[in-house]
């Protein structure tokens, strides 16, 4: 696995720039969010941690279409942009929604064993290898006995237009990773070998191939 390609000062910069322009990344996220929804039982969780909330768009989808009414979400960010955004789009939840600004390592806030799904979306394929793992390790940590391990991130190729992609991508991530916004395709099974694996896919939309895997601690 390639390591990082921008450092946590790099990335915070690029995501306080990128900014709402995230949104329309949909044209390949969202199949595979939607494969996630359906297969991680939103609807029996009560509480929710999401490691890198973004702009918000996961987590506003999730509390107003998926999570019990009584459900409470908490989301953490590097970026001040990004908290931001999701402040204004998580207002109308009110204290069902609390948000918190990460200083860029895995530890959180959180109690052992207090929630009920663990997210992270399109976060980890940002990351080191040490840093996915040390992500996973937490994920573990705060996860309830019966709770669920929810990961999208971008992968290897699937099918050959996208394994052409997955290789100007890479190319791309080598030259200047700023390009790609640190992102590069991961293969998070590696990471998860103590885990239950309950449902894992790989989503190709325009050539993009995103891995899917909903997990639970053994």
């Amino acid at each position: 696995m390639k390591p990082r390609g921008l450092s946590h000062e790099e990335t915070v910069r690029y995501y306080d720039g990128f900014g709402a322009k995230q949104d329309k990344q949909g044209f390949y996220e969202d199949a595979a969010l939607a494969d996630l929804m359906a297969h991680a039982d939103f609807g029996l969780a009560r509480r929710v941690a999401e490691f890198g909330c973004g702009t918000g768009r996961i987590a506003a989808n999730l509390l107003r279409e998926h999570l019990p009414s009584d459900a409470t979400y908490w989301g953490c960010d590097v970026s001040d942009t990004m908290l931001g955004l999701s402040g204004e789009r998580l207002a109308k939840f009110g204290e069902r929604a609390t948000l918190w600004k990460s200083s860029g390592d895995a530890n959180l806030p959180l109690q052992d064993e207090s929630v009920d799904r663990f997210v992270s979306n399109y976060v980890l394929d940002i990351l080191s290898a040490d840093e996915i793992a040390a992500v996973i390790g937490e994920a573990k940590r705060v996860l309830k006995p019966d709770g669920l391990l929810c990961l999208v991130s971008l992968t290897h190729g699937k099918g050959i237009p996208s394994k052409i992609l997955t290789a100007f991508w890479n190319l791309g991530f080598s030259l200047n990773p700023g390009l790609v916004g640190g992102c590069r395709p991961v293969a998070l099974l590696e990471f998860l070998d103590t885990w239950e694996i309950v449902h894992h896919n790989v989503v190709v939309a325009s050539a993009i191939s995103s891995e899917v895997i909903v997990a639970k601690k053994r």
